[in-house]
């Protein structure tokens, strides 16, 4: 049954078998869980946001064609949710380093622990300080791999503007780091 392709465990959902949306869930809830926190910094937002998304998935499921991917269209409607969630809420304004820091997890030398507890709190707050079309486009591509045709899809862009998107976010990304690093 692990064997079924995301595509068609959501025709199959689409078709009625509402069973299949569990599997569907234990594969993509803990990216699309990563994908919100990056984006809002909060666990429970999070939490919620994830649970919306498959909400969506089940409310829209006439709307997937299954000639795409199906991440591409999950992200979509993730991006929706959050959109709609930053209206209502403004979820995506928070920002706690000790909560991100303690979701990341330390190393196992104190010095060596240290240093890379100290690098991923600079990375944190130099990714917190993008705007937040940059921060999406590095958080589709390089914590949800998505390839960038991809994520023009769920961007509703052009690939070459992913790619400018992509680069401009990791040269601010760049400068970001290495500023917070001296201080």
């Amino acid at each position: 049954m692990n064997a079924l392709t995301d595509n068609s465990l959501m025709l199959r959902v689409k078709a009625g078998d509402l069973d299949k949306m569990g599997l569907l869930f234990e594969r993509y809830n803990r990216p699309l869980f990563a994908f919100f926190y990056h984006m809002t910094h909060t666990t429970h937002a999070s939490e919620d946001l994830v649970q919306n998304v498959f909400y969506r998935m089940l409310k829209y499921k006439h709307t997937f064609t299954g000639e795409g991917e199906f991440r591409t269209w999950m992200y979509y409607l993730a991006r929706n949710v959050l959109n709609d969630s930053v209206k209502q809420n403004k979820t995506a304004n928070h920002y706690d380093v000790n909560e991100m820091a303690d979701k990341i997890g330390g190393g196992t030398l104190a010095d060596e622990g240290l240093e890379k507890q100290q690098d991923k709190d600079f990375l944190h707050k130099a990714m917190a300080g993008l705007s937040e079309e940059y921060r999406e486009v590095l958080i589709l591509s390089r914590f949800q791999d998505l390839k960038y045709n991809e994520i023009a899809k769920v961007l509703n862009v052009n690939e070459g503007t992913v790619k400018v998107r992509v680069h401009r976010a990791l040269g601010e990304l760049k400068k970001k780091f290495f500023t917070n690093e001296r201080r």
